[in-house]
């Protein structure tokens, strides 16, 4: 991976990033995701989660805006997010 400078950068560091999280509407989904987020960013409001239910009601579409310091950090959390069992896809 090339490290990009942050005269580079697009993003201007430290921001509020929003980042798109689709899964199963399963019992313990939102949990699971803010549980990644707070992970990264220990600031992260459980309450600031938008949830939309997909049409059919079988997927749960969660936006959650965490404070971005870093393009590592935004790198591994969009790598331990799409990696995770409960998560189908990540924008």
């Amino acid at each position: 991976m090339s490290d990009i400078p942050p005269e580079s950068s697009l993003i201007e560091y430290p921001c509020a990033f929003p980042i798109k999280v689709m899964g199963a509407r399963v019992e313990g989904f939102v949990e699971a995701i803010v549980h990644v987020a707070r992970r990264f960013d220990p600031g992260f409001d459980p309450a600031s989660v938008e949830q939309r239910p997909s049409r059919g009601g079988n997927y749960l579409g969660l936006t959650i805006t965490v404070t971005a310091t870093s393009r590592a950090q935004l790198d591994e959390l969009y790598r331990t997010l799409s990696t995770h069992p409960m998560v189908k896809v990540v924008l």
